[in-house]
This record gives C-alpha cells, structure tokens and sequence, in this order.
C-alpha cells in the first residue's frame, strides 16, 4: 500500500495510549501518524473501520507450527508461509517459526528456508529461533533426549553465520550444553540468546547473562525452579533485571496465580511477554500429529505425549491476550503490550514492531469488542479479514 491511506471510525491504541475521533494514517507500508479526523490530509484514502479497536500487530517469539504444519516436518519456504498465515488470522504479524531439538541436517534445512523466506518477503516472517539441541536432558520437556548434545565449535559457526543473513536469529540453550564463550560469541554476532530448558541455579543463570544471554524461554517450564534456598532458573529470570522472559498464557503451562506473581516480581527494565509456543494444530481440527517420531495428542486445548507431557500449546495470540486480560486480572492495554511491544523489545526491533507511531511497519490488528481478530495487517497490506 504505497497511497496515503486513512483507517477511519476505530480507537486506536499505539501501544502507550488510546485514540478517539483519530484516524491511522499509513503510507509506503509504515505508519505516517494519528492525527484527529478534521486533520485527515484531503488526498489521502478513507478506509473505514466503525466501532472496531486498532491495535499494534503481535509479534511471537515462539511459534513450532500453524495452518497444519510444524516447521520440524516442513523446513521449507512454504512451511514458513503457511505457519505465518495461519497465525495471522489471530493478530500476529510479525513471528520466529521455531525448530524444536532435531538433527543437524533439519537445522541446516530450516536456517536455508529462513533466509530463502526473508528473500521472498514472506508476510509475517521476522526470522528464526532454535530452540535446542543444546539443552539439558534432565529438563528436556518434549524434546526427544536423542537429539539434545553439547554445541560445538561447527553448531556455533552455523548459527552465527546464520544471523548475518536474518534480520532476527533467536536460539535457546541451557548452560549445561554450552560453554559461557560460546553465548558470548552467539551474543556478540547479533544473536539473541534464551536460556531454557534447564536445570541450572540461580548463580549459574547470572554467570551466562554476565555473558550474554538476554532472555529466558517460556517461564517457569522446563526449568529448576524458585527454592528457599536455591534461586534456580526461575529465580534468576525474576531477579536479574536484564533478561526477558516469555510466558505461554493457556492455564495450562502456568497457573494464572503464578503469573500474577512473576509479573509484580519480574525486575526491570526486562519483561514477561507472552509467547504462543503453538504446534500446527492452530487454525486447524487436527487431533494430534508427530513430532521427532512421536505421536502428540490433542485434546480439551492441552497437547501432550502419550505420557502426558505438555508438547508444546494450542493457542493463538488472540487468545493469551485474553487470558491475560480475563483469567489473571491484567489491564488491557498491559495485555496487549505483552504480545506487542514487549517481545519486540526483546528481540530488538523497537523502531520496527510493538508501536502505531511515525516510522514503525504498519503492522496491526482490527478487533470488536469481544477481542475477536476483524482483519489483520502487515505492512500495510490486509492479510486476513473475517
């Protein structure tokens, strides 16, 4: 969308503050300005939006699948495209499709799909993250313990490489599967380093953000946790100031009343955003499929092993917003920045993604008073619509 466009009769919030009797004004696929209606340039396009909420697009740090697909089974450019497109009839424009733990081959397959989907200009594709194999087996979750090892030194040269050609590369790890120089190597190459899937302590979680790592994956989950007298993994996301740290908002993987107390824990200027850590069942009726060899069961919105582990989530953005909102108490304006701004702040693309301000992509999301999508944008461009 290259003409100066007006999206007219909505409230607009820009991720600080709502707008009333104000129109979004986007052209050349970022956002111009809000401006009042009687300022609303002569030439520019009306599009009229009545009664409906303007939101930033949602960015998710954590996607494994969408539409069908799981990016371990199809690491192709048109996996990339359909997981991206499943996810945005739910408000996300902006996301990481996730390799969880396989080979070194698969791996190799994904980053070539990456940078084959940033060429492409894929909607919605921000970049990558891996998350694994260089996780600890005593905290593997759903991971397939086969496939989780140490990082060597050819692991790390991939990855960095990797980053030079993705405008994002996040990978999870656990400090017992990696040296302290090598997240200092991953940080200082522009890539953005999660711990997770961990058993370490809180003294071990400090010594590797002193290194680098800037973030914390899906908290309180497949991690030691908060003890008396051992800090642990989640102590450490809630104390040290620095990191970031997502959270999977289904009632599932973490009790609503623990979510209350992460967030008045979490220090600053880090933040809990959310996260989907959704499967290929999203947008689908799927009832299960595989993942490494594994059957996963779906069932009442939970997806599990046969021994019932947790594999992964069966939610879409929209809804942890909601659940933010209705099931632990939070402000709505709070919700919604923990599915837009904050993740972008995480993965460093403030002057990109989070906000409806002068510059930023024209990414955001059309809601009525339910919080039900209406219409989703990207780059200016609609790219779902009920």
């Amino acid at each position: 969308m290259s003409a100066l466009t007006a999206f007219t009769g909505a409230r607009i919030f820009d991720g600080d503050l709502w707008h009333q009797g104000a129109a979004l004004l986007v052209e050349a696929g970022r956002i111009a300005a809000i401006v009042a209606d009687r300022d609303i340039p002569a030439g520019a396009v009306r599009a009229p939006l009545e009664g409906a909420r303007i939101v930033p697009g949602f960015v998710d740090l954590q996607v494994n699948g969408g539409g069908g697909v799981l990016m371990n089974e199809q690491p192709d450019v048109d996996g990339i495209r359909t997981i991206c497109a499943a996810h945005a009839r739910f408000g996300t424009t902006a996301l990481l499709p996730t390799l969880i733990t396989d080979t070194p081959e698969v791996t190799a397959r994904t980053i070539a799909a990456g940078i084959a989907a940033k060429a492409a200009n894929v909607p919605g594709f921000l970049g990558l993250h891996l998350e694994g194999p260089h996780l600890s087996i005593a905290r593997k979750g759903a991971h397939d313990p086969k496939l989780i090892r140490p990082m060597q030194a050819d692991d790390l040269q991939r990855i960095v490489e990797a980053r030079g050609k993705l405008d994002a590369l996040l990978t999870t790890v656990a400090p017992e599967s990696v040296s302290n120089e090598q997240i200092a190597a991953l940080a200082g190459a522009g890539v953005a380093v999660s711990l997770g899937h961990s058993d370490s302590g809180y003294a071990t979680v400090a010594a590797a953000v002193a290194a680098g790592a800037s973030m914390m994956t899906h908290l309180f989950n497949a991690m030691s946790p908060l003890g008396h007298r051992e800090p642990g993994m989640v102590g450490g996301a809630l104390d040290l100031g620095h990191l970031n740290a997502g959270l999977i908002a289904d009632g599932f993987h973490v009790d609503p009343v623990s979510i209350g107390v992460a967030l008045r824990a979490k220090k600053g200027p880090g933040r809990i955003f959310l996260v989907t850590d959704a499967m290929s069942t999203i947008g689908t009726d799927m009832t299960g499929f595989t993942l490494n060899g594994r059957e996963i069961f779906r069932k009442d919105g939970r997806l599990t092993l046969a021994d019932g582990t947790l594999a992964g989530a069966d939610i879409d953005m929209i809804a942890c917003v909601r659940f933010m909102h209705d099931q632990a108490g939070l402000e709505l304006e709070e919700a919604l920045r923990m599915a837009s701004l904050y993740p972008a702040e995480a993965i460093g693309m403030t002057g990109r993604k989070g906000r409806l301000t002068h510059g930023h992509d024209a990414d955001f999301v059309v809601l009525d008073d339910g919080l039900a999508v209406r219409a989703t944008f990207i780059g200016g461009v609609q790219v779902y619509r009920v």
